[in-house]
């Protein structure tokens, strides 16, 4: 490549924050509270330290160790579980949560598959390096001299694995290790300028990451199907507003987990893109929903088989 890539051939599309459709599409999130919760005050940190700082100052005094400790982890966070769990969701819609926690700007930059190439010689390099060096200058812009950030920067890497897989494994094209290199690379000129930026990685594979990169990691977020408490989160609004009682809505509960020697339950999105769709589409548009009729639709649909990730 002689020409240096355009940001259409970098990243998907540029999202800023606050913004209200990432809000409400955050709100819908139920039964993830926890990762919210641990995801916004990480990226709180990375984005913006002077919070940090205010806190240690009012509770810890004088403990500049321990802040310098924490500000010093790398920028980098992966969130990693099953297909249909919530990860890319909770990525892309984080940024409103973070914006309006730190009263700051905050824009997300959606990394390109494209952005492996055509397997070129140097290409998949350039193209990561280009990345790097975008969201770098970006965060730069934003960089305070007062520790109150005027911005930030968050690059989400989804299928990350597809991207920064292990350069242990022997199949490995070389074009792909020095993809991986340039990947490690980048993380690390963000880390040491200190810049109001963060990553954010999502993976079906955390096996499949190279070691280094999982070692760069501040935290590994974990997402599993719903458990029968987050089930009824998603599923009691909805059916509720179809009339359905309380005993109703508990059988569709337990008819969207394990049951009938199935081991594994429907995801979030079987739930909110397959399962709730399908209830009302099957009575629209000439009657109204009938609990019944909506209990056989639901033992009849197939939640989406657990992704088998090779551990070896």
């Amino acid at each position: 490549m002689n020409t240096k890539p355009s940001l259409d051939e970098l990243f998907e599309r540029r999202i800023s924050y606050p913004d209200f459709d990432a809000q409400e599409r955050l709100g819908r999130l139920v039964g993830l509270d926890d990762q919210k919760s641990r995801l916004s005050k990480i990226l709180g940190l990375l984005v913006n330290d002077k919070g940090l700082k205010s806190w240690a100052n009012k509770y810890h005094k004088g403990a500049d160790h321990l802040v310098n400790t924490i500000l010093r982890r790398p920028p980098l966070i992966v969130l990693a579980g099953d297909v249909g769990s919530g990860k890319t969701e909770l990525a892309e819609t984080i940024g409103d949560m973070v914006a309006r926690q730190e009263d700051i700007d905050i824009n997300l930059l959606p990394l390109s598959l494209s952005t492996r190439g055509q397997g070129r010689v140097g290409e998949m390099t350039q193209l990561i390096s280009s990345t790097f060096d975008y969201a770098v200058a970006e965060a730069q812009k934003l960089k305070s001299n007062t520790g109150m950030s005027r911005g930030g920067i968050i690059l989400l890497v989804d299928e990350a694995d597809a991207l920064a897989q292990s350069r242990e494994a022997a199949q490995m094209h070389h074009e792909d290790r020095a993809g991986v290199n340039a990947f490690i690379r980048g993380i690390d000129r963000i880390a040491n300028g200190q810049l109001p930026a963060a990553i954010i990685m999502c993976t079906n594979r955390v096996n499949a990451l190279d070691p280094a990169i999982k070692r760069r990691a501040a935290d590994i977020l974990t997402f599993s199907r719903p458990n029968d408490i987050q089930r009824s989160s998603v599923l009691s609004t909805p059916l509720s507003q179809l009339g359905f009682t309380q005993e109703q809505i508990s059988a569709f509960v337990r008819a969207t987990g394990p049951i009938d020697g199935r081991d594994y339950g429907f995801t979030f999105s079987d739930l909110t893109q397959r399962l709730i769709p399908s209830i009302v589409l099957d009575a629209y548009p000439l009657k109204a929903v009938a609990a019944t009729r909506a209990l056989e639709i639901t033992k009849a649909v197939k939640p989406t088989p657990p992704f088998k990730e090779n551990k070896s």
